[in-house]
């Protein structure tokens, strides 16, 4: 019974399957930003379903990337991302000026559930006021090249950000591709702080600035450009939808949520608490993953739309701890899904876990790899009037299919057995 149940799913899912096949990628979309080389990755996962992924061109053993942030943050923890296993890292965002970047402490607020008798509460949500990396550029430079010695079959991205100039983008794009980096993925999503450099979300919500910078980076950029989109925003498919138009390979979605954690009831002051004072800041980690699947799944279904078989990518970012939290994203048509704030929580060694916890949901459905299932839970979204719709006519086929007389006017003297007999269930 349990093979049978399992063939009537898959079978149930091979249309949505058929329908998200537009959304795959097996080459970049530029022949100038072809890989620098073929990557024969060992995978973080023991034997069973592949988990490897191809991104723009890009080789990962699986899917599972470290987001921008602190697990990023300098040499030796982006080392250890590698060592651990994970698919690729994404360093913490740069600037061409870092003294400019100053940041407190405390930055970071915890959400806690209830905690169960006996039991250590759980953190559901995390709230930083942390800012881009406030590192020197050259120190930066100088270690992302060190890594892409010492790993030259890994995916290492730069995060990058700058203001409302020209020069600056052209400047922090070609020192930083000089390092040897794979790919970009540009902030344009940072909910706090600089906003009045116009930097992060401030340049992400405005689309015909988005368009413009988005113009001069990819005229410049010789290799993959993901955008990374800000979810403070009414539709967040529009700024999605200028990046692609403008040339960007992928986007990555989402960013954090702008939020206050919540004020301490003894002290009246908010948190994270600085000498008495706060700021808003973004909000992470699983509580933020229903929200973060619904913008998710709103850009995927403008890419099938608007951008088929032109290799876009989507990464998905947003409370993923758990690898069929990952399998959510896919399923929805993400190609690869990042982890920044679980990190912080579980360590670079939960990599192990997402991976077996991943490959222990492909080998229940019988997937073999991951694009047997990217976006097969697309197709299952509609409208709210579609829904209806398809309600009502469930409701009439099951009335035709009803068995039995609908009332008891409709008994006959001469068929009363045989109608008695339609009644009966054994």
């Amino acid at each position: 019974m349990a093979g049978l149940t399992n063939t009537l799913r898959l079978g149930a899912l091979d249309q949505a399957l058929s329908a998200s096949s537009e959304l795959r990628n097996h080459a970049p979309r530029r022949d100038h930003r072809l890989p620098r080389s073929q990557r024969v990755m060992v995978r973080a996962a023991a034997e069973g379903p592949d988990l490897s992924v191809t991104v723009n061109g890009l080789k990962l053993p699986n899917p599972f990337v470290i987001g921008s942030g602190p697990p990023g943050t300098n040499y030796t923890v982006m080392k250890r991302a590698f060592d651990e296993g994970w698919g690729g890292v994404i360093a913490k965002t740069v600037s061409l000026d870092s003294s400019k970047v100053v940041n407190v402490t405390p930055r970071y607020a915890r959400l806690k559930a209830s905690a169960l008798s006996g039991k250590k509460p759980e953190v559901i949500g995390w709230e930083n006021i942390e800012l881009i990396s406030d590192r020197p550029f050259e120190t930066m430079l100088a270690e992302m090249k060190q890594l892409k010695e010492e790993y030259p079959d890994r995916i290492l991205i730069a995060s990058i950000m700058e203001e409302y100039n020209r020069d600056a983008w052209e400047e922090i794009i070609e020192r930083v591709e000089e390092t040897g980096v794979d790919a970009f993925e540009v902030n344009f999503s940072c909910p706090h702080g600089m906003p009045e450099r116009k930097m992060g979300m401030a340049m992400g919500q405005d689309c015909s600035v988005l368009d413009e910078v988005c113009g001069w980076i990819n005229a410049k950029a010789t290799i993959p450009v993901w955008a990374k989109m800000t979810p403070n925003i009414t539709d967040i498919t529009q700024p999605a939808r200028v990046a692609l138009n403008a040339g960007c390979e992928g986007v990555a979605a989402i960013n954090t949520i702008t939020s206050v954690m919540g004020i301490n009831l003894d002290t009246l002051r908010p948190e994270p608490c600085v000498e008495g004072y706060s700021t808003p800041g973004g909000y992470s980690s699983k509580a933020v993953r229903p929200i973060a699947l619904a913008k998710v799944m709103s850009i995927a279904q403008m890419m099938k739309a608007e951008f088929p078989g032109q290799n876009k990518s989507l990464s998905g970012i947003g409370g993923i701890e758990t690898g069929d939290h990952a399998a959510e994203f896919i399923l929805l048509g993400a190609d690869t899904v990042q982890v920044c704030t679980g990190v912080m929580l579980h360590g670079y060694g939960h990599v192990k876990h997402l991976c077996t916890d991943l490959q222990a949901f492909m080998d229940k459905h019988g997937f073999t790899s991951i694009e047997d299932f990217r976006g097969a839970s697309l197709g299952y979204f509609t409208t709210h009037a579609d829904l209806v719709r398809r309600q009502n006519e469930a409701i009439q086929h099951k009335k035709k299919e009803r068995k039995g007389l609908a009332s008891d006017k409709d008994w006959t003297g001469e068929g009363f057995v045989k109608e008695t007999e339609t009644m009966v269930s054994n």
